[in-house]
């Protein structure tokens, strides 16, 4: 998460550490003013003809006419908005894994597999040497954002823990890799910074995941953690068992110099108060990150605690508003011109061969310089069965509102829609809640959810309105470690996986609570169960 010629020896001793953070500082004062003093609109205009520049002789570079591209007007002309599948079945498929000349120059080193939880096939992200290169930057942009405003907080004085997946990626037929990304980037780390970091090889190559956070666990507990990074599900799990295994009741006990906790993957507002609580020390910070397989987005800037997307690092962003984005034709827009308030699908034009390709996830722009957004959801991660229009941000929002008026702390959840099973009797959504310790009144934590639901959107609230269009929102509790095992018998534990947050359709809800029950997992509806 720092750049490499910050240090240039492998032994880390106490004095070079303080020189090293000392250097972190004054290149992290320089990267901040940097990213203040940019022309977005030109820096953005740049890349992009970078991009058409070094493709222009690929397969897709000749069939787009790149040669003839010489604004982002003509780009967009040119370029239609295509998904991963359009990309897969079009471009990749015959060839995979050797893509060099196809719609990127080089030979591809990588490939990220991701989830694909929104059509529920493996991803295969291509990954550049350019990419490779791009996340490091984004990543030394997190810390440099960082520490220019809490200088204080001595990170390199200690080590950052990187929760992520195997290093022990999987061959392909012609010598690339394919594996999570954060083992990808793990492998990749520069051996200048591995005293710096934790763990060591030996310890991010263990792919099973029980077994790797056990050992984690085991092996950091006398190790001087200042920083630590990771899906914030997954860090409560490796919490516990730090816990246990030390006999500690908070993390600053076991971990006295934490200073920073970089969170990403999923919103961290349900989360909050339990890692606050787990921590135990008002002196640890949090700061959101947004990577995606595709491309690393926006980090927090503390200074505005909002997502700062980062303009300089190989990728071009367009954005197109969500209710235009099934027209033939949608408006793209550029940083140069998004407006606030409006949720825009996230487009990404990458050093990686991606062009023009719908992420999948939805933004809102809170100012536009610099450009600073909020995650609101996915594109297909939505509830609408009944005509509510509920978008992510405002489910978590809601979950996170009944979790302090119950006051528990929330570990995972998930929502969909029970439709009618009867023609009098009105749907509801169906809420599976995990939570840490303390367990709330199911009845109370719903109509938490309804009341703030009711706040937050203005659809909701008349469909809810004398319980004709939808019922009470209905909320099963989970056992503690339900998610988690769940996840596992998908074969989808650890490394960047996370839950399903929502589902329209009501089929992954029926399946997951099916499931919870078969299992039991779920907590008894009534105490005399």
């Amino acid at each position: 998460m720092f750049a490499a010629p910050l240090v240039s020896s492998l032994v880390a001793t106490p004095p070079l550490r303080r020189l090293a953070d000392t250097l972190m500082i004054r290149h992290a004062h320089i990267r901040a003013r940097q990213l203040d003093a940019l022309d977005v609109a030109q820096v953005q205009k740049a890349t992009l003809l970078q991009l058409v520049r070094r493709a222009a002789t690929t397969r897709f570079g000749r069939e787009h006419d790149f040669a003839r591209i010489s604004s982002v007007a003509d780009y967009q002309v040119r370029v239609p908005l295509r998904y991963y599948e359009d990309f897969w079945h079009q471009y990749w498929k015959d060839v995979y894994p050797h893509l060099e000349g196809i719609t990127w120059p080089e030979r591809i080193p990588y490939y990220a597999l991701s989830s694909g939880t929104t059509t529920g096939a493996t991803k295969y992200i291509p990954v550049s040497w350019d990419m490779v290169r791009s996340n490091r930057k984004a990543a030394f942009t997190t810390t440099a954002l960082f520490r220019h405003v809490h200088p204080e907080a001595r990170l390199l004085t200690g080590k950052f823990f990187f929760v992520g997946g195997s290093t022990a990626l999987r061959p392909q037929a012609d010598g690339s890799r394919a594996g999570d990304l954060s083992g990808i980037a793990a492998r990749e780390f520069p051996d200048a910074l591995r005293p710096y970091t934790f763990p060591p090889l030996s310890l991010a190559l263990i792919a099973n995941w029980e077994e790797k956070l056990q050992r984690l666990a085991e092996t950091s507990l006398n190790e001087p953690i200042t920083a630590i990074s990771g899906i914030p599900a997954w860090l409560l799990v490796l919490f516990g068992k730090l816990k246990q295994l030390s006999g500690k009741k908070t993390i600053a006990e076991i971990w006295p110099q934490l200073r920073l906790v970089i969170h990403g993957g999923t919103s961290f507002e349900p989360y909050r108060h339990v890692f606050r609580r787990e921590i135990g020390s008002e002196r640890v910070h949090f700061c959101e990150v947004y990577p995606a397989s595709e491309g690393f987005v926006a980090t927090e800037d503390p200074r505005y605690q909002l997502l700062r997307v980062i303009p300089d690092h190989g990728i071009f962003f367009e954005f197109v508003p969500v209710d235009d984005l099934d027209r033939s034709h949608p408006p793209r827009h550029t940083l140069a011109n998004v407006e606030t308030g409006v949720n825009y699908a996230v487009v990404l034009t990458t050093c990686a061969g991606l062009w023009s390709y719908i992420l999948g996830d939805t933004v809102v722009f809170e100012r536009r310089t610099p450009p600073l957004l909020r995650f609101t959801g996915r594109t297909k991660y939505f509830l609408s069965a009944f005509g509510e229009h509920l978008i992510s941000e405002e489910v978590e929002k809601a979950v996170a509102a009944a979790a302090r008026v119950c006051g528990v702390d929330v570990v995972d959840f998930h929502v969909g829609p029970v439709f009618p099973q009867q023609p009098h009797l009105p749907g509801h959504h169906l809420y599976l809640v995990e939570c840490a310790d303390r367990l709330p009144d199911p009845r109370r934590f719903a109509q938490a959810i309804d009341a703030e639901l009711m706040v937050l959107n203005e659809d909701y609230a008349p469909h809810r309105q004398g319980d004709l269009a939808m019922r009470l929102p209905e909320v099963r509790l989970v056992r503690a470690g339900g998610f988690a095992a769940w996840m596992k018998a998908q074969g989808k534990y650890g490394g960047q996986h996370k839950v399903p947050r929502m589902d329209n359709s009501g089929q992954l809800t029926a399946r997951m609570l099916e499931w919870f029950q078969t299992h039991n997992w779920l907590v008894p509806e009534h105490p005399e169960q």
